[in-house]
């Protein structure tokens, strides 16, 4: 029996950065047929991707070895915000705007979790309920000097940054929901330790038995430098588009591709090893990366889908070839300027930013790239559009 808890705890402690404790975690395993696992869900993004794809798949091992994935969404705590990693306060959020959010991840969410050892749990339903002296008496077990302990807030103070007093309630909240649940485990992303532990620290207030912490790396995004997210547009959707899926994994640095396999795909540490010694020895990364955005492409669609992206990126970037599929755009215009007809086909949003991408060198007419900002294009037969690397279009005269 314990042979076999230490061999599912090897498994699970796989790409973890925080474990408070392993000791812990594994007395559960064995004492504990069924542990419930929280994770909290922040309602204001309603997009999934690969970045928090990390926490959910982590969620989606525990629940292989027939745990229960508890997902509390903080529709309640929305309305006053994480401040982690913020330097100013973050907006609150509307019931409407939180319900429509959460429709959309809904639908995602199953992609990565087994639906039949998932609970949603919405924390206003106790949260709303609490009585003034109930909220007082959760208040009551934590301190300012602790809560000014955290980096966001501290840095905030020293520069002269307003902190509101609704800031603080946030990780108590937070806490008091591992209490509703009673978990056993919560997981997070390695920013929300902090949170996770005042979670543990509460439940050891109203003596229950504290939660084991577990967080994740968090991914780099597309640019290489930053956490993937949808507020730096450098992240991937798990619903993006095969093709774009394949694209965008193609471009991120070469330095990044034993990251994205450790934490976005199923490889085994020996393999990614492997892909670590090839690189050393001048490998063509070009080839790894190709393997990388096949993985994930099979995962979030299929594997005859990853093919066809392939395919489709090896004609268009290395063969420079046209893709197979080009949207059509009918036009009566004869002759347009060029910042013109890419806002009016909404390749780009705005005229400056159709300016800045021709100055840049990303617009091309037939494959001839344009770089006056007053160009005029003369519409008298069928024109393939390019902008940057994956946009493509026909305009043809009507």
């Amino acid at each position: 029996m314990e042979k076999e808890v230490l061999e599912i705890l090897s498994f699970l402690k796989r790409n973890v950065k925080d474990l408070l404790t392993e000791e812990e975690l594994k007395e559960k395993l064995i004492r504990k047929k069924v542990l419930r696992v929280k994770l909290g869900i922040d309602a204001t993004g309603p997009d999934i991707h690969l970045g928090f794809a990390v926490v959910l798949r982590k969620l989606r091992e525990f629940q292989d070895f027939g745990h229960i994935a508890c997902l509390v969404v903080g529709d309640f705590t929305a309305k006053i915000g994480d401040p982690t990693g913020r330097s100013k306060v973050r907006p609150m959020l509307s019931e409407e705007e939180i319900k429509k959010n959460m429709k959309r991840y809904e639908q995602q969410i199953f992609k990565i979790l087994d639906k039949d050892k998932t609970e949603f749990h919405y924390n206003s339903s106790w949260h709303s309920k609490l009585k003034i002296d109930e909220f007082i008496e959760i208040a009551s077990k934590y301190t300012v000097a602790r809560l000014l302990e955290r980096d966001d807030f501290m840095k905030r103070y020293k520069n002269n940054l307003p902190i509101y007093l609704h800031e603080f309630l946030y990780p108590l909240f937070q806490a008091y929901d591992s209490i509703a649940i009673k978990a056993d485990v919560e997981l997070g992303g390695e920013d929300q330790y902090w949170n996770l532990l005042v979670g543990r620290e509460l439940m050891r207030e109203f003596n229950l038995e504290p939660q084991v912490v577990m967080t994740l790396p968090l991914l780099i995004g597309l640019d290489g430098k930053l956490k993937m997210s949808k507020s730096y547009n450098n992240y991937v959707s798990i619903e993006d588009d095969p093709k774009d899926m394949f694209g965008k994994i193609m471009s991120i640095p070469d330095e990044l591709i034993c990251h994205y396999f450790r934490l976005c795909t199923n490889r085994r540490e020996e393999e990614i090893k492997e892909f670590e010694e090839w690189l050393k020895q001048g490998k063509n990364p070009r080839d790894l990366k190709a393997q990388l955005a096949k993985d994930i492409v099979s995962i979030y669609h299929s594997p005859e889908a990853a093919k066809k992206a392939e395919e489709e990126f090896e004609r268009v970037f290395k063969y420079k070839e046209l893709p197979e599929e080009i949207p059509v755009f009918y036009t009566s215009f004869q002759n347009i300027k060029l910042v013109d007809l890419l806002v009016a086909t909404k390749l780009l949003p705005s005229k400056s930013e159709a300016k800045r991408k021709i100055r840049e060198g990303g617009v091309y007419l037939n494959g001839e790239r344009i770089l006056d900002i007053d160009y005029e294009v003369v519409i008298d037969k069928e024109t393939v559009i390019k902008v940057g690397k994956r946009k493509f279009l026909k305009v043809i005269p009507r």
